[in-house]
């Protein structure tokens, strides 16, 4: 696989494993749709002056999509992925998991490890403490655009929205970890990862933070006999194809 150089690479791809997933009928293009919502929103961002330093940004930006991209292709292709995106790609062949399970085990995986190893990556010979303003930035087009979501999933599950305090105690039960949580969590994965300074450090810390990723990943798909309960009311009333949902979502 070739992974894309740009930003607009990056989305050109997105975009490309959207169309694939959907016509597949594969749910894991419901965390695709979500990521590459966020990546537009990232480079309308990057023609504005809203980031410190716009070309650092784009190169995270490219850095961390293709942590994912290679995730996915390694996936299909039978070779090893973490055990965080294992969980997540696995989830999709299973009927169960509600959509907002499936973005949760996405961004799981992708924030709490890939995030901040993206980061200490392309801040590689510079102070990483000059990225953060930048770093809490992103996050925040991301956390926006999580709210969006949240209003498109009631057009999925039409009583999700009149019983908004029931969505808010399966998000909660579900993640275990608040967007606020996961952005600290990940500067400090950067932060770690900055200062290692042997490729086996590296290999090391990446997978003992890999069986912490996975074990949110655990609570996601099963967060208890009550959630579960509810979540298979939540699932059987479900609207629509996957392919549906999916425009829904890219509202």
């Amino acid at each position: 696989m070739v992974l894309p150089e740009t930003i607009d690479g990056v989305i050109a791809e997105l975009e490309k494993l959207l169309i694939h997933f959907s016509e597949q009928h594969d749910r894991r293009a419901y965390f695709i749709a979500l990521y590459l919502k966020v990546t537009q929103e990232v480079r309308n961002k990057l023609k504005e002056d809203y980031f410190q330093n716009k070309e650092l940004m784009e190169e995270l930006d490219i850095v961390f999509a293709n942590r994912f991209l290679e995730a996915i292709y390694n996936y299909d292709n039978k070779e090893p992925v973490t055990n965080s995106w294992q969980m997540a790609f696995s989830a999709a062949n299973k009927w169960r998991p509600l959509v907002i399970q499936h973005l949760f085990l996405g961004m799981n995986a992708h924030i709490a490890l890939d995030l901040g190893i993206a980061a200490a990556t392309v801040a590689h010979g510079k102070d990483i403490e000059s990225l953060n303003a930048d770093f809490r930035a992103i996050n925040s087009i991301l956390s926006s655009l999580i709210n969006n979501v949240q209003e498109n999933l009631s057009a999925i599950w039409p009583l999700l929205k009149p019983i908004d305090w029931l969505a808010g105690r399966i998000d909660e039960d579900f993640t275990a970890f608040s967007m606020e949580i996961a952005r600290d969590s990940a500067w400090k994965v950067a932060q770690e990862y900055h200062i290692l300074q042997s490729r086996i450090e590296q290999i090391n810390y990446i997978e003992a933070r890999d069986k912490k990723v996975e074990t949110y990943s655990r609570k996601i798909i099963y967060p208890g006999r009550l959630v579960s309960s509810i979540a298979s009311i939540i699932r059987i009333g479900e609207t629509g194809t996957i392919k549906s949902k999916i425009r829904k979502l890219m509202l």
